[in-house]
């Protein structure tokens, strides 16, 4: 393998010449650092990413703690991230917390001992002591999709209040009238977000959100699985089910198929996390869908901003509903008007 010195013999430049060529540093001359460049092409000279890091202090690489990497979503996140750390010469490692506070802990440790430059993480249940201790330590670190109330962290996420607002609306005027939610875990931000949403949306339309309508899940599929069983079994089930999450939805769709009912002619499904299997379900189901492809790459660069010393933006992107036929056909003669309410 080329060495640096084969570099600078090959370019007739010194040891410390090449160096500062491939670091851009500007006292190089474009005549000098043409020859470098041309010399590393033709040895195939490869820098020494360890001697480099010892001695910029900097690893060129970025970690990403995910909630469930089963999950598409996050899936799909993840490979933005890559993409986009890629592109801005970063390499990016991944720890899947599955949801658990102590293995995000675990991966939050794990990685800064490997000296990463900064951290994206998307918080279990309620965060955890080592991710926060990571934030007081001055860490670079930037959350996604999901974040910590009152910490200083930049934040780039969905908002899908108004997503909510029109899937409720186009429910409405589907005829739907007792619809139901399977919830996320109420410690999260975007548990809690998104039952609010459906409330408040409900509330425009005079609809209550009983609790029995309520059900408790847990961002996996078994969990919409049992949640949809128990709202089967009531004296008088929903027309609908809401689940906050892709998972939870197909975990809802077994239920239903298991008690040789159909969607939507016996009971309607919407989900929030659009996924590219909900186009090959029979039928395709309603969802709203988040730009997880834009979140990622702009987390990455609110990271990169951080570890440059600069503040990193939170930033907020719209999510937008995908009507399919899962929750019906629409009605023309039906009007989706929220019942107006007179202001003091």
């Amino acid at each position: 393998m080329a060495s640096i010195k084969d570099v600078a013999a090959e370019a007739g430049v010194s040891v410390a010449t090449v160096s500062r060529a491939l670091n851009g540093h500007p006292s190089v001359s474009p005549a000098a650092r043409a020859r470098v460049l041309a010399a590393v092409e033709t040895l195939g000279y490869r820098p020494n990413a360890v001697a480099r890091s010892l001695r910029t202090h900097q690893t060129r690489t970025l970690g990403l703690v995910i909630s469930d990497v089963l999950n598409p979503y996050f899936a799909e996140l993840a490979r933005s991230v890559e993409e986009e750390a890629r592109a801005l010469g970063y390499s990016v490692i991944i720890g899947n917390a599955d949801e658990r506070p102590d293995l995000q802990d675990h991966h939050v440790a794990t990685l800064l001992d490997r000296r990463i430059d900064g951290l994206l993480v998307s918080p279990t249940d309620g965060g955890s002591p080592g991710m926060l201790d990571a934030v007081r330590a001055g860490t670079p670190m930037v959350f996604v999709d999901r974040w910590l109330p009152g910490v200083d962290v930049p934040v780039v996420r969905s908002d899908g209040r108004k997503a909510v607002r029109d899937l409720v609306a186009h429910l409405h005027a589907l005829g739907h009238r007792r619809l139901a939610i399977i919830a996320g875990p109420a410690a999260t931000t975007t548990g809690r977000e998104r039952v609010d949403a459906f409330r408040e949306a409900l509330g425009a339309y005079g609809l209550p959100l009983p609790d029995a309508y309520i059900g408790q899940g847990d961002f996996q599929a078994g969990s919409g699985r049992r949640v949809t069983e128990g709202f089967l079994a009531l004296p008088e089930p929903p027309e609908v089910v809401f689940a906050a999450d892709n998972l939870m939805a197909l975990g809802a769709l077994d239920a239903i198929r298991a008690r040789g009912l159909r969607v939507p002619d016996d009971i309607a499904l919407a989900a929030f996390d659009d996924i590219r299997w909900f186009v090959h379900t029979d039928p395709p189901i309603t969802a709203i869908a988040q730009s997880t492809g834009e979140l990622g790459r702009a987390a990455v660069r609110a990271l990169v901003d951080r570890i440059g010393g600069r503040p990193g933006e939170s930033v907020t992107l719209p999510a937008r509903l995908v009507p399919r036929r899962s929750c019906g056909e629409p009605d023309p003669a039906r009007s989706p008007s929220p019942v107006r309410r007179s202001t003091p």
